[in-house]
């Protein structure tokens, strides 16, 4: 019978490494964020846009990440978890939908909406479609 102690090791040992796995990725995913949101958010006409742009970006990744990938779940941990998972925000689009209710520009928010889901699905999808052609199973 295997040690208890030694299974809670392992256990702990291998929860330490995804934690590491996850914030590795995470770090350069809100750092490319918060630059999107300086860099583009003036070009772009604020924050709504710039946060529809990096979710498109970020449901690109993950719709590639879901492909067969040789090592996927340490890519899926760092990359997808991680890196996407910073990168890409579900309360900031809430917020921006909000916002644009609360400034009377409702059409706008509709717009914002509607296309985030269809542009997020599109992009996840031709993400997928593309990681499948590069790896092939």
């Amino acid at each position: 019978m295997a040690d208890p102690d030694l299974l809670r090791r392992r256990r702990l040992r291998f929860a330490l490494r995804e934690l590491a796995l996850v914030g590795l990725g995470a770090v350069p995913g809100a750092w490319l964020r918060w630059q999107a949101g300086l860099q583009l958010g003036p070009w772009l006409g604020g924050t709504a846009w710039t946060n529809f742009l990096v979710n498109l970006v970020g449901s690109f990744l993950l719709g590639l990440l879901s492909g067969p990938i040789p090592r996927r779940t340490t890519l899926l941990l760092a990359l997808g978890v991680g890196f996407c998972g910073a990168l890409t925000t579900f309360s900031s689009w809430m917020l921006d939908l909000v916002r644009l209710l609360q400034t009377d520009q409702p059409k706008l928010a509709l717009l914002l909406l509607l296309g985030s889901l269809a542009g997020g699905v599109a992009a996840a999808a031709l993400g997928l479609a593309t990681s499948r052609r590069l790896w092939r199973a």
